[in-house]
This record gives C-alpha cells, structure tokens and sequence, in this order.
C-alpha cells in the first residue's frame, strides 16, 4: 500500500476550474467512468462508538488528488485512497479496520471510542456505468432501494424496496439504514428517497418547521391556497406551493418517506388534506389543534367514511408533549416527533 500524509493530499472536483463543481461522491464516480477513468469507492459498512460516518457513508477515488465523499472526520481519508489506488490496479477489493489502538484513529477523531470498517471496490467505466445510472433512475423516481454487495468480490445487485420479500432488507428501508446482514457476508446499502415533510398551512409555526426540517435535511414542501400566508418572502420560495391540497399533492405523492402535517386551522384545508394523507402510505401524518378541536375533526372524517383504524394514524395533539408554548418550540416539537417516526421502532 502506498503511504499518503494528509498534507499530500486534498479533494478535487471532476470538473474544470469555473465549472460547477461536483462533491456528491456517485456523481463524481459517474463523471470520472464517464471520461473513462476507473474509480474506486469505499464504502463505511460498520461503524461503532463516536465514529463521524455511519454505514453506508461513502467515498470516490479516482488519483491521490481526485476524490470526493468522506468515511471518517479525518486522517483515515489518506489510508483509504492509498487502499483504493491499490485496488484500482489490482481489481480486488480490500476491507479495511480503523479503531481506537489506530494511530490513524487518534488523529482523526476515532480515539473517542469510535471504529470503523471499510470495503474498497473497483467501478470499471465499461461495465459499472450502467449501475449507478440505475442508482440515479431509482432516486428521480423516489424508489427505495438497497445495494447488496457480497464482500469477498464485491459483486452487486440492486434490489427493489417494493418487491423484496426480505426481511433484514425490507427493515433496512424502513430504518434507511445500511448494514452487514447477519451472515456477516453480505453490505446492505440502503438508498431510501429523502425524507419529506409536506406542510399544510403556510403560518408561522410552519416558517420554524420549514427552517429547522430543512436544516436536518429533509425534502419540505410548504402548501396553502392562501396567497397572503405561502408568500416568498415568508418562504423559502423553493418550498412554496401556491393551491389547495387536492393540487399539491397531485405534484408530488405523500409516498412511505413522508410526513404530511396540517397547521392552518382552516377546517376545509385541512381536512382536504387529511383525506389524501389517510389515503396515502406515507409515514407520519399529525393535526394541530386542541383535544376539543380534533374531536370535531374525527367526526367529520368518519362521516367521510374513514374508520377508526385510520383516524387514529394521526397524531392529534401534533408533537411530542415537551410543553411547547412558542411557534419554535412547538415546531420543534414537531420534526421530533417526525424523526422518531423515521427513525424508531414500529410499536409492537
């Protein structure tokens, strides 16, 4: 393996100075297997302790000075694009182990605690193109997916959320977590679509929401037939859209990677956008509103036709019950609410 300093090297673009520049790691390995270049990429596969980058955080390495994506905080980049030049030259793969005992652990934030394992494989621009072009239909279309690469080759396939029967798989996409499966053979790379949370209501509340969902890196989309209320200069304008329910989510579908939420207090706008939510698989669905003003909700819904087995996938009072008084707390209250809907166990 060649011996790097972190000195010696720094990520480049794959693009030409004045150009946009490309840091997402895929894109840089499609662009590089497009002009040709064979690319390495490493991937995290496990990751314990306070190591920076869970599983499935990867990395794209092309030279010493061409790379882009990230495994760690720090200096184990450099043993990782040594290991990945030697597997652009070999074709095989490497597995690589970092850990508290590493001096590279030390310097690059691991010697809290934190180790981590990483596998280097080999793309070959006339054979691995087609893969991550699969990779980029899967995300335009919101299709959750899971890469499974065996480890002792790295030979992949990519297998659809909505037709597996697996069960470590189809929990991996719940979770949108990648791992080893349990024969300890097998990376599970799951590639779930952004997580989205769609605002019903363009209020005050919803600007704090709409802030700190988007800085956690959620997909928000702000709704209200309301001109005055969903106004640019209240709003992100890209998250704005101008009209009713019905017509925004004809836009974009409440799908199993969302969140829909209703905060207008406007009962035709809100329980518009009820019905299509109770109708739809998506994730979380929660009302504002006090306990007497959901209790006049859930009656308008049954006379609707939804049964109780539906009514009751909403989270009415909205949020987790931290005392929320202000706008900001009570949309923080909110996306923590939402977060555990994503992230934790489905309840027994």
């Amino acid at each position: 393996m060649k011996a790097l300093s972190v000195n010696e090297i720094r990520p480049h673009s794959t693009e030409s100075q004045g150009e946009t520049l490309i840091t997402n790691p895929r894109a840089a390995a499609r662009a590089w297997l497009k002009a040709g270049r064979p690319v390495a990429v490493a991937t995290v596969i496990d990751a314990w302790g306070s190591a920076p980058v869970r599983p499935g955080g990867q990395m794209a390495i092309a030279d010493v000075e061409e790379f882009q994506g990230s495994v760690s905080g720090g200096c184990v980049e450099a043993d990782v694009i040594a290991a990945a030049l030697d597997v652009i030259e070999s074709g095989k793969p490497q597995m690589l182990n970092f850990g508290i005992a590493d001096e590279t652990a030390w310097r690059s934030g691991l010697a809290c605690g934190g180790k981590i394992r990483v596998h280097v494989i080999r793309l070959d621009p006339k054979k691995d193109l087609t893969h991550l072009e699969q990779l980029d239909a899967a995300a335009a279309k919101r299709e959750a997916i899971v890469v499974t690469t065996r480890l002792s080759d790295g030979q992949r396939q990519i297998v659809s959320g909505s037709e597996t029967t697996n069960s470590e798989i189809k929990e991996a996409l719940r979770r949108g977590r990648s791992a080893v499966d349990a024969t300890g053979e097998i990376f599970l790379h799951a590639q779930t679509p952004a997580p989205r949370i769609i605002v019903v209501g363009a209020t005050h509340i919803a600007q704090h929401l709409a802030t700190m969902a988007a800085a956690s890196g959620y997909d928000v989309k702000v709704l209200d037939p309301r001109s005055a209320f969903a106004s640019p200069a209240r709003f992100d304008p890209s998250q704005l859209v101008a009209g009713w329910p019905e017509d925004g989510f004809a836009k974009f579908a409440a799908d199993p990677f969302s969140a829909v939420v209703t905060l207008t207090h406007v009962d035709q706008i809100d329980d518009e956008a009820l019905s299509i939510a109770l109708k739809s698989p998506c994730r979380y669905i929660g009302s504002l509103g006090s306990r007497k003003t959901h209790a006049k909700r859930v009656a308008r819904l049954k006379e609707a036709g939804f049964s109780d087995a539906d009514i009751e996938r909403i989270h009415a009072p909205i949020g987790l019950n931290i005392a929320a008084e202000t706008p900001g707390e009570i949309a923080t209250s909110i996306l923590a609410e939402i977060i555990a809907a994503f992230r934790k166990e489905p309840a027994a």
